[in-house]
């Protein structure tokens, strides 16, 4: 966004809160490898090229596609996926790289965790060779935008209820559904469609498959929803699946159960807690920022009692996230990552990116509420990633049943 002119009776224009301060008070990433740093500073010049565009995207409620497809041309969207194709990304690698993207705009983060999280990942998991062929590098590249299309518009947390179904018709199967807050589900590119198989005479009657549909087949109909509140820099769209006849091979043949599905949700949750992560480091390092320039009662508002006890719990929080982020992904390096420990950071990372930025927003008085101080968007962006993936409930039962050995699930 252009820098705000000085109005009259104004000392200050505006406040240098955007920059990096690099917070780490316990070093959780000062032993990062130089491989993975390289990751990290890519993804960081990345940002620092397209950040003030997303703003301006953020309150025109625009999806600057370009944008997005610029993150697969710099190597950004791989996830830590591992693939002899991809380029080798470590765990930590890949978490960092999601928290700095997320540092700088939510919405960029929502499209790496769709486009690489989601649909890259589902097309390596379950996807055959051809699929994988034809398929991975536009994805990974950025040429093609991907969508994971698993949620509708009566089934969110129970998505395993889906009413979405798919059906022989000769050489072909035939979709008929709906799906809804589909990330990428209206750019033209693929998406990965969950439907039920409803024909007896087909081999898993009653099984949940995932079958590779190209957006422009007739029949396929993206909407992207309007009116929202967060996320407004990407596209999230309601999908019409009105009798759409995908070759009999569009089928990934590894997906062959909701269990799948489940494989990569619980694959993301892990990127969902270094989203959070990154930010609630942009708020904070606002909220020290501002505190340090902001001249009240004469001096500024750092040297006050109240806002140095604020900027600590503020760091507590941040600081037992990056712990959370980081052990995560060394028991992820060392294959002993189990599904819950991946929730249980989800759980606790965006229920505390919520802590703080509420509490940046409500330090930086009327000025929080700026866009060019980045705490509004961010505080509005951290509402849709509390919520996907599985929602803070749905954390506490799979954590809960867990720790306990119990099922509270209805």
């Amino acid at each position: 966004m252009s820098t705000p002119e000085t109005l009259p009776g104004e000392s200050v224009a505006s406040y240098d809160v955007t920059r990096r301060l690099g917070t780490d008070y316990y070093a959780v990433f000062a032993d990062v490898s130089a491989d993975d740093r390289a990751h990290w500073e890519r993804a960081q010049a990345y940002i620092d090229e397209v950040g003030d565009r997303m703003v301006e995207a953020w309150d025109r409620a625009e999806y600057p596609i370009e944008i997005a497809r610029l993150m697969g041309e710099r190597d950004l969207v791989v996830d830590g996926i591992v693939h002899p194709d991809l380029t080798r990304m470590s765990p930590l690698a890949a978490g960092l790289v999601n928290m700095e993207i997320s540092r700088g705009d939510g919405s960029l983060g929502t499209v790496l965790a769709v486009q690489g999280g989601l649909a890259l990942r589902t097309l390596t998991l379950f996807g055959s060779p051809e699929q994988q062929e034809r398929w991975l590098k536009p994805l990974a590249s950025g040429e093609v935008l991907g969508s994971f299309a698993l949620t509708e518009p009566d089934h969110g947390s129970d998505s395993v209820s889906l009413e979405t179904v798919a059906r022989h018709d000769g050489e072909a199967w035939v979709i008929r559904g709906t799906k809804k807050w589909i990330g990428n589900g209206a750019s033209g590119g693929i998406a990965f469609v969950w439907a039920r198989v409803d024909d007896p005479d087909a081999p898993g009657h009653g099984a949940v498959r995932c079958f590779l549909v190209e957006q422009e087949t007739p029949g396929y109909t993206g909407t992207p929803i309007r009116g929202k509140a967060s996320l407004r820099g990407i596209h999230q769209a309601h999908i019409a699946l009105d009798d759409v006849r995908v070759p009999l091979d569009a089928v990934l043949p590894g997906a062959k159960s909701f269990k799948d599905a489940s494989t990569v949700l619980y694959s993301t949750r892990s990127g969902v807690a270094w989203s959070a992560l990154g930010h609630a480091t942009a708020c904070y390092e606002a909220a020290l920022a501002y505190a340090q320039q902001r001249v009240q009662f004469g001096k500024p508002l750092a040297k006050f009692q109240m806002v140095q006890e604020r900027l600590t719990r503020m760091l507590e929080d941040l600081t037992a996230m990056q712990l959370y982020c980081r052990w995560m992904a060394d028991l992820e390096t060392a294959g002993r990552l189990r599904p819950t420990q991946a929730s249980l950071a989800k759980y606790h990372n965006t229920r505390a990116a919520r802590r703080i930025a509420s509490t940046a927003r409500d330090l930086l008085g009327g000025n929080g509420i700026l866009l060019e101080n980045r705490v509004m968007q961010h505080l509005t962006d951290i509402e849709a990633i509390h919520t996907y993936e599985g929602t803070e409930s749905v954390q506490a039962l799979l954590i809960g049943r867990d720790i306990t050995g119990m099922s509270a699930f209805v």
